[in-house]
């Protein structure tokens, strides 16, 4: 426990990329293997489940510093962070043993839910009293579920890479699978062959950047394999060794999620990766992500679901064939190749017993197709045929109409990387929508933030109350951060948990990416991805938008 502590304390603080990489590095190197396997497991975002609630965690620990309850409250309220307030109020007993992370994971937090609470207070006061303040730190953040270090999964995956002694790329594409906190995976992810592949493994999924500059700064056009940016989950669909799995972006297995695409991978050759998307489909027309929504953490969705929210997987890339790795070929290698992979799947695979044809590629410039009884699960991604930039940007333009986030632009000749690697692929995203709303509450943040006031609640006008619309943590400097906290420590009117509701005074604009109904919010409405986009300090609080403004912008693709 005390190198993980050490190796938490060096990471969070420096910000030199090969600083924490070397400290990685030297931890994997040096600590046993069970304490290696967990230590990975947490720094790659994992969490076990919480078996504490904060209630009950700030009894205990004013149970255990001798503290009044409200003067634990007070410090919670001051430090923003329950693992770090924990941290310091407790007592610094001068017992020391020197606990292995394992043990501590493995005889003490994963017990905790088994307990009752008394034994669990015990056992939690036991702990305390064994570790430094430190260390009582990581303890509570594992506890809390808090635990997150400034450090991104590809500096463990360079850390690992050059313990193991491969390259970076394969060590992804092993954690990429369904490993184990087990000293045996563990040993597993450093040794393995080179070029052993598990049947459930996925590939590192390539990212693109950002478009920076006007499209034509990219040169020829011809150069460049230009798509729709589709709005739904991207996912790996996989065919190994008579199985088929559907991996999401998020290192989750769906494959029981959505079973009408996992049908589909019967037809495929066996030893066929194909990289691509998620989508909600109807009528062959991709459909509001909302829609898709309906689907998420429903495993076996029964016939009614599943035929009033149908889905399809629409596969933009080859990754592997015959159980060989074709991801550093060019790219109009493998959309020749896909092409003909999905075509001859497609053939194959007569959903409900039907027969009729179906169309390969959708194409949103078509007039909507009739209704289909049963939608085909796999479509292949169109590729989009501009006589010059100038139309491509007439195409860009219709995105939100056709339930779209923007364009992708891939070069012909780039391989398939690992994250995101700049110059390969560009994603050449719509204007956000836009709103004026006003600042109506605010919490604490997390980590570095937790002792400000950076999450923030927003309403816009109805009926002449403001009503909440929004939640946004993003998008303002540091300095506009100071003077936001001052203010809301000064306009409180009234505390609501964690939630500080301020005097309405502060105008933003907010950028998102789309708005639909919601049963869920007191609105009525939801936006998708809300950030902060500018202070707008020449509107007053009257001159912010209106819940009807907000609601027309559902179908007119505009902005306010």
């Amino acid at each position: 426990m005390k190198r993980f502590t050490q190796l938490f304390v060096a990471l969070d603080e420096t910000n030199r990329t090969n600083e924490k990489v070397a400290a990685l590095e030297c931890y994997f190197r040096a600590v046993p293997l069970p304490d290696a396997a967990w230590a990975l497991y947490f720094l790659c975002g994992r969490k076990i489940p919480r078996s504490v609630t904060s209630t009950a965690l700030r009894r205990w620990i004013a149970e255990e510093s001798q503290l009044p309850d409200w003067l634990v409250e007070e410090c919670y309220d001051a430090v923003g962070d329950l693992a770090e307030t924990a941290a310091l109020l407790l007592p610094d007993n001068k017992s020391r043993l020197s606990l292995p992370l394992h043990e501590l994971v493995e005889a003490r937090l994963l017990p905790l839910a088994m307990l009752p609470d008394l034994a669990r207070k015990q056992l939690l006061a036991q702990t305390w009293r064994e570790l430094d303040a430190r260390e009582r730190l990581v303890w509570n953040k594992l506890i809390t579920g808090s635990f997150r270090v400034g450090v991104a999964q590809t500096l463990v995956v360079r850390a690992l890479a050059a313990v193991a002694g491969i390259l970076p790329a394969i060590m992804a594409h092993r954690l990429a699978g369904n490993w184990q906190a087990t000293p045996a995976d563990f040993q597993r992810l450093l040794h393995a062959g080179e070029n052993d592949v598990e049947p459930a493994r996925p590939y590192p999924f390539f990212l693109a950047s950002p478009l920076e500059g006007p499209p034509e700064s990219l040169g020829e056009l011809s150069e460049w394999q230009c798509e729709w940016k589709w709005d739904g989950i991207r996912a790996q669909l996989i065919r190994r060794q008579g199985q088929t799995l559907l991996w999401s972006r998020g290192d989750e297995m769906v494959t029981e999620t959505f079973p009408e695409i996992a049908a589909i991978g019967a037809p495929l050759p066996d030893g066929t990766v194909l990289d691509g998307e998620i989508l909600a489909w109807t009528n062959g027309r991709p459909q509001a992500f909302a829609k898709l929504q309906r689907r998420l953490g429903r495993k076996n969705p029964g016939e009614k679901v599943r035929r009033e929210f149908p889905v399809v997987f629409l596969a933009y890339d080859l990754l592997e064939e015959q159980a060989e790795d074709w991801r550093k070929r060019p790219l109009s290698d493998r959309r020749l190749r896909l092409e003909q992979i999905v075509a001859a799947a497609q053939s194959k695979f007569v959903p409900g017993g039907e027969s009729e044809p179906r169309m390969m590629t959708p194409d949103l410039f078509a007039p909507e197709a009739p209704a289909e009884k049963t939608p085909l699960p796999l479509h292949l991604s169109e590729v989009l045929q501009p006589a010059d930039w100038a139309e491509l940007e007439s195409f860009q333009r219709t995105s939100r109409e056709r339930q779209v986030e923007g364009i992708m632009l891939k070069r012909r000749d780039s391989p398939y990387g690992v994250g995101r690697q700049r110059g390969g692929w560009w994603k050449w995203k719509i204007d956000p929508l836009v709103m004026d709303a006003v600042l109506v509450g605010a919490q604490r943040g997390h980590g570095r933030r937790a002792s400000l006031y950076t999450d923030y609640t927003f309403g816009v006008w109805h009926a002449g109350q403001l009503v909440p619309i929004a939640k946004a943590y993003s998008g303002l400097s540091d300095a506009e951060i100071s003077v936001v906290d001052e203010f809301v420590r000064k306009n409180t009117l009234e505390k609501v948990g964690p939630i500080r509701l301020v005097k309405p005074e502060l105008v933003f604009e907010l950028a998102f990416e789309a708005v639909q109904e919601s049963t869920r919010h007191k609105a009525g409405l939801a936006v998708r991805f809300p950030r902060i986009n500018r202070w707008r300090h020449d509107k007053k609080v009257a001159d912010a938008d209106t819940l009807e403004t907000v609601r027309a912008l559902m179908n007119s693709g505009s902005a306010a």
